[in-house]
């Protein structure tokens, strides 16, 4: 299963996903400068981090091909609750999980119900992404 595609950067849109530096963003806002007299045009574009709210920008030319991260919604039931940390068994794998509950759904998260997480290049997270 592919975890990254490409898609041409002056085709991004507020709210697509795109890796700057390795990193999954998603896009805020796209600018493409008209081409030059000598020089063709080029396609600015800010995010912000996914999972560490980081601002980050990339500039490149506007027909050129940027990689775009694949990100899974998937179900887990919770099996146990440790302080902040969550011990999650996967719905369609089996496989058990221990991720950190982000502040923001501590109170949502509750022993012996189903709940969605996130993966995204192989980082599993509990932080809503949407």
């Amino acid at each position: 299963m592919a975890e990254k595609v490409t898609q041409v950067i002056k085709n991004m849109k507020p709210g697509n996903y795109i890796l700057i530096d390795g990193v999954p963003c998603k896009v805020e806002k796209v600018t493409t400068s008209t081409s030059g007299k000598h020089g063709a045009a080029k396609t600015r574009v800010d995010a912000i981090g996914l999972l560490d709210g980081t601002r980050r920008s990339i500039v490149k030319p506007a027909d050129e091909e940027v990689e775009v991260p694949i990100l899974e919604k998937k179900k887990a039931q919770v099996v146990a609750i440790e302080g902040n940390i969550a011990h999650l068994l996967d719905l369609q794998t089996y496989q058990e999980l221990q991720l950190e509950i982000p502040e923001e759904r501590k109170e949502e998260i509750k022993e012996g119900e189903e709940i969605e997480y996130y993966e995204i290049l192989d980082i599993k997270t509990l932080k809503p992404l949407k």
